[in-house]
């Protein structure tokens, strides 16, 4: 069921003892929301904590690492909020533990299920962070510079450092906000999040982009990393944010995929589009989805079975 915003702000005024669940692969948004909304649980004196199936990367400690940051609370949960993800699938290895039970969704994915018994969704927003935002102002809650922190990274790495097409006048004045009421270090944030790569990072974007492969006249261009890349350039997942977008680097391209290897003949597909193409709905036919412009999906089989899937289900919108 869909909830407004004031509904929202009531359930989490009436909430105990929250599991606040986030999405497999965390990046800047859902870590940053999640740890936003546990701190304003915690400033109204609730217990809550947050759950992943993968560990946060080590390129988020400046969020997780403040004292108290509830990760590991423990307590038998009586609340489930799910944030930044559009489908149970998202979940990874705790989908099972939480299907079903997940009682608020909130979101900005176009292709959210619905999953939750209550689902807080503004598929305009630029970022969940962006939502979470307007929540602490709709609770009359002051933002610590911690929180201001979060939500910051959200936006900015959800809109690429505010250069993607879900960047908006909103977020903008979000941001500008944020900076004049509160001690934000949005250089140092942005730097880490955008410019810093490791050694192998370097050396492996190096590779795939030899490497890439080329459809419809290169309109649809896609680099593949396998778990021996990864390996060969002391490279794991984590190293990997931001290579989505490493495909729509070439002149003409219309859509851009990143295939990643997760385990033998599973691959975890990032999707690009630059302009009119609608990749959420080519991820939703292949069980994925998320934004116009930027989706994903998972994928079983080989390599080469996988890379003809995606070749066909892309060259339908192409074609259209």
């Amino acid at each position: 069921m869909l909830i407004n915003m004031s509904e929202a702000c009531e359930f989490l005024k009436e909430c105990e003892d929250t599991v606040v669940l986030i999405h497999q692969s965390p990046d800047g948004d859902c870590t940053g929301a999640g740890i936003a909304v546990r701190e304003i649980l915690h400033a109204m004196g609730k217990r809550c904590r947050i759950e992943c199936s993968d560990i946060i990367p080590k390129r988020y400690d400046f969020l997780t690492s403040v004292t108290g940051s509830g990760i590991n609370d423990e307590f038998e949960p009586k609340t489930i909020i799910a944030v930044d993800v559009a489908d149970p699938q998202l979940l990874g290895s705790l989908r099972e533990k939480y299907d079903g039970k997940v009682q608020l969704c909130i979101d900005h994915h176009v292709s959210n299920v619905e999953y939750a018994a209550k689902t807080l969704l503004y598929p305009d927003a630029s970022a969940t962070c962006e939502i979470i935002y307007n929540m602490a102002k709709e609770l009359g809650f002051k933002l610590s510079d911690h929180i201001a922190t979060c939500i910051y990274t959200g936006i900015a790495t959800d809109t690429g450092c505010f250069k993607y097409e879900n960047t908006s006048a909103q977020c903008h004045e979000i941001v500008a906000e944020l900076m004049k009421s509160h001690k934000l270090k949005y250089a140092k944030i942005n730097r880490e999040m955008f410019d810093v790569k490791s050694p192998g990072r370097i050396k492996m974007e190096s590779t795939v982009m030899e490497l890439m492969e080329f459809y419809y006249g290169n309109k649809l261009t896609m680099i593949c990393v396998t778990a021996d890349i990864m390996q060969k350039m002391g490279v794991d997942s984590n190293d990997l944010e931001g290579c989505a977008s490493l495909p729509l680097q070439v002149e003409g391209a219309e859509v851009g995929i990143m295939i990643k290897e997760r385990e033998k003949d599973v691959y975890k597909i990032s999707m690009r589009s630059a302009n009119d193409v609608n990749v959420s709905k080519i991820c939703q036919t292949l069980g994925g989805g998320g934004h116009v412009k930027a989706s994903g999906c998972l994928l079983k089989g080989s390599l080469d079975d996988v890379k003809k899937e995606l070749i066909a289900a892309v060259g339908k919108a192409i074609e259209a």
